[in-house]
């Protein structure tokens, strides 16, 4: 496997093999429509939103706080490459510069997020105590992660939908029980926004239960702002339903591919958002819909389905 959450943020392309997916499974997984934990949050949260970046896939400037989320990931993801007992604080926090260089070389808009040396300094720093506040939260030289930054595929609904994303970290117990690692850079979220995180852990654990055939026995969601881990149990018949709320929210999307009509669903997160200019809830003008030969296809929606997902 590839050790770049950088690659993956800047282009979302990166190259992973598995005992499960082989190099030609993943190509053509990457030629064909698919939905994301992302992508299907941003139809759930904004029609607009998600037509905006996966349909027009009109770039967005990275800001300070995705480009210091990236850089903690590409650490942690790195500190696993030491030898367990050399995986400390200050072993850690060494890695950020070194992982900074190879993230703006990868993608060189990043070196913009900040603007100043005591402003660059100062972005550092802020990584640093997020790297710190890991080592609060977990003992990373008792661990070794069967998985990082792991890229998953499976196909649901005897093949219309597939499934495809990228698990943090995956541990697997000499029992084979399961645990999904998620790392969040942000604060914990109220109960408003504590469904959207548990959304995207709720798709990978569906996708390894379908690809594994186990029902992963945590997922675990790692807050390192707040200092906060929260895990959760899933079941069989929980991600039985979240299938098919996958499903139809899959359907939504190809009718609306097919009436060309994404709308605006004004809400709190409207603040974060980089397309207001182009949301007519902020006076702004939507381009036109993209020619359909330009953009990749997506299967007829079934007939007589809801047109919205639960």
């Amino acid at each position: 496997m590839t050790d770049s959450a950088l690659a993956r943020s800047a282009a979302d392309a990166v190259a992973a093999s598995t005992d499960l997916l082989g190099d030609d499974v993943l190509e053509d997984s990457r030629r064909r429509p698919s939905l994301s934990p992302s992508r299907a949050a941003d139809f759930k949260t904004c029609p607009l939103l998600y037509r905006l970046r996966s349909i027009d896939r009109i770039p967005e400037p990275p800001t300070a706080d995705q480009a210091r989320g990236t850089l903690v990931h590409a650490v942690l993801e790195s500190l696993f490459d030491l030898p367990a007992d050399g995986r400390d604080p200050e072993a850690a926090k060494a890695l950020v510069e070194p992982q900074w260089q190879r993230l703006v070389e990868a993608e060189p808009a990043l070196a913009n997020v900040v603007d100043g040396e005591a402003a660059f300094a100062a972005f550092l720093q802020s990584t640093r105590g997020l790297v710190d506040s890991y080592f609060t939260l977990e003992d990373p030289r008792r661990l070794s992660p069967a998985e990082r930054e792991y890229l998953v595929a499976t196909e649901i609904d005897d093949g219309r939908l597939q499934l495809r994303g990228y698990i943090d970290r995956l541990d697997v117990a000499p029992d084979g029980a399961i645990r999904v690692v998620d790392y969040k850079t942000g604060s914990a979220p109220r109960e408003a926004f504590e469904a959207r995180a548990l959304f995207q852990l709720k798709f990978y654990a569906l996708v390894l239960w379908r690809t594994r055939g186990v029902v992963p026995a945590v997922l675990r969601l790692v807050y390192l702002r707040d200092g906060e881990v929260c895990d959760f149990t899933p079941e069989a018949d929980e991600l039985a339903r979240f299938e098919r709320t996958l499903v139809a929210l899959w359907d939504a999307i190809a009718r609306s591919r097919e009436r060309k009509t994404f709308v605006a669903t004004p809400s709190r997160l409207c603040a974060w958002c980089s397309y207001q200019s182009l949301c007519p809830e902020f006076g702004g003008t939507t381009p036109p819909f993209p020619e359909e030969s330009s953009i990749s296809p997506v299967p007829q929606a079934r007939s007589g389905d809801a047109d919205h997902a639960s």
